[in-house]
């Protein structure tokens, strides 16, 4: 087989896995690629995986669906790219689009639960155990270290994530390049040209009545301007579906969002749920195409960029300071996930004993997800 076509076979196999594995949000799903990618495979090193999560958090869209395309990318090519993001999308929008029958047909329910209960504090394990890797290779000294700690702090107090994001880029570009200030003029940039998109979709329709090109202009705008956490999307999409479109109720929204989080995958498969909801199977996946489709295209254009905004040192310090405020993040994030991960002496014992398997015995996460989702579902139906 040529290289070409066994490396993006490798890039179908691994992105496919951890789309059906991936429960936990953003920051389980990118410790579990950098569990594939860097320590399993090394396809990337560990500074070279840091600078792309720092991409995706630059750019619009959900960051760890970019995180998938940008190795795809890194691997196989332009044809990596696609099949990297299409296949870490497919069974989550696969899982969400039955769930949305089954909500339609019999009426909402949460049969995850059960299954989250094992997995919820083997992820949290994962999540750390990938921090601290990423931790060593982004703090770079003292600067840093304090920056990232600052951003999980302030995080913790309510802090805007992209605020921490570019404020913590700037403070280091400013603190390392002081000298330079003078004899040059810092314009950073990050944009893209989205006004036309953001007005999409405001003159199409009446309101209450569904339209396909107005479904997939509202969800395209969607994906092409959010950033942040599912607690934004959740904004966007109320304003959209409920307020300005009235095509579902908040009741229908939260069953979207919650349907969305307890599935593997990443959240922004809501829009499938909702396209179901509100046009059946044609219409959820034409809202999954329309959400995702701007991730591809924005890491399509930032991808080449990232080895020239490392041969810059200003662009450069605000890329390492982007680095550590994300792991701070992903940190403060790990934080209030533990505590309702880790509720009982039973999913205790499952963190400690994910702790040995995965730091001393170096067990594939996917298998330690399994067992846990397994022991979970046995230990509710038999014992709790």
């Amino acid at each position: 087989m040529p290289p070409g076509r066994a490396r993006l076979g490798e890039v179908a196999a691994v992105f496919l896995k951890l789309g059906v594995i991936g429960f936990g949000g953003p920051a389980a799903h990118i410790a579990l690629m950098r569990d594939e990618v860097v320590r399993r495979r090394k396809w990337v090193s560990d500074d070279r995986f840091l600078d792309l999560l720092g991409a995706t958090n630059l750019i619009p869209g959900p960051n760890s669906t970019e995180m998938a395309i940008h190795l795809g990318y890194a691997r196989a090519g332009w044809p990596g790219l696609v099949v990297g993001g299409a296949l870490f999308i497919l069974p989550a929008m696969v899982i969400v689009l039955l769930s949305a029958w089954a909500y339609v047909r019999y009426g909402s329910g949460a049969p995850a639960i059960s299954l989250l209960y094992g997995i919820k504090p083997v992820i949290i394990v994962v999540v750390l155990q990938a921090l601290w890797s990423l931790g060593r290779a982004a703090i770079k000294g003292p600067l840093l270290a304090i920056v990232g700690a600052a951003s999980a702090a302030l995080y913790l107090l309510g802090y805007n994530e992209l605020l921490l994001l570019f404020g913590s880029g700037a403070v280091v570009a400013l603190i390392q390049n002081g000298r330079r200030l003078r004899a040059s003029h810092l314009g950073v940039s990050i944009g893209v040209p989205l006004a036309a998109v953001a007005s999409l979709g405001h003159a199409a329709g009446a309101a209450g009545t569904v339209s396909l090109w107005t479904l997939f202009l509202s969800f395209l705008k969607i994906g092409s301007v959010i950033y942040g956490s599912g607690y934004v999307l959740l904004a966007f999409l109320r304003n959209e579906f409920v307020h300005r479109l009235a095509w579902i109720d908040d009741g229908q929204l939260l069953d979207a969002v919650a349907i969305g989080q307890v599935t593997p995958g990443p959240v922004f498969t809501t829009a499938t749920f909702i396209g179901y909801l509100v046009g059946g199977w044609s219409a959820a996946v034409l809202a999954t195409l329309a959400i995702f489709l701007p991730s591809f295209v924005f890491v399509a254009i930032s991808y080449p960029l990232i080895p020239r905004v490392r041969g810059s040192p200003w662009t450069s310090a605000i890329l390492d300071g982007v680095n550590v405020a994300a792991l701070g993040l992903m940190a403060g994030v790990t934080g209030e996930l533990a505590r309702s991960a880790v509720v009982d002496g039973f999913t205790l014992a499952l963190a400690v004993a994910a702790t040995v398997l995965l730091v001393r015995f170096k067990v594939n996460s996917a298998w330690l997800i399994i067992a846990a989702g397994a022991l979970g579902l046995g230990y509710r139906f038999f014992v709790a």
